[in-house]
């Protein structure tokens, strides 16, 4: 088979302490398979104990420079990573499709081990424009990215929210094993 621009792929990027078997992911990829979407849920090195930069090359060669086919989504820590990847790129770019779980890019209060990751995400606010639909998810009530995080991310990326009433923060533990809330915003 001969790979075109237009082929649509999916990545799911996981956050801090995650694996690719972890809470949703999974059963993400299997809808998207099962829609004739390859995918690809990396695992990203040492995610109890993330390094900034091996995150974004990790996740950098399996996004490599994303076109209209593209669908990434992320959650969490791993939305720092794809904006991290994303804001790096240089020449031309498109994505078909970002989807932001529980993103954030301020510090997080209580999780001062991730300052680096934060800190090393470049401005945002341009990123939209290449990309065709985008949108940024986040629970009522998170109990580790603050809902006013995530609402800021989405306004500086030109979008508004899309809440998840009852989510957590999206992980299994908060009942969250399936997110077809993501798939939806994804596909369109």
């Amino acid at each position: 088979m001969t790979h075109t621009s237009t082929e649509r792929r999916a990545s799911i990027i996981h956050g801090y302490g995650a694996t690719p078997g972890d809470h949703w992911f999974g059963r993400l990829a299997g809808r998207f398979e099962a829609d004739g979407i390859r995918t690809v849920v990396p695992a990203l090195p040492d995610s109890g104990n993330p390094d900034p930069d091996r995150w974004a090359a990790a996740a950098g060669a399996v996004l490599g420079t994303p076109d209209a086919g593209s669908i990434v989504v992320a959650h969490s820590l791993g939305c720092v990573t794809v904006l991290r990847h994303l804001g790096s790129l240089t020449g031309p770019w498109r994505l078909g499709a970002l989807v932001l779980v529980a993103g954030f890019v301020d510090r997080l209060p209580d999780l001062p081990e991730l300052d680096a990751h934060v800190d090393g995400v470049p401005d945002v606010t341009g990123l939209g424009g290449h990309i065709d639909r985008l949108a940024v998810l986040r629970s009522d009530a998170d109990p580790i990215v603050p809902t006013g995080h995530t609402d800021r991310l989405a306004g500086l990326l030109g979008v508004s929210e899309l809440v998840v009433p009852g989510a957590g923060h999206f992980l299994a533990s908060d009942g969250v094993t399936s997110l077809d809330e993501a798939r939806t915003a994804a596909l369109g």
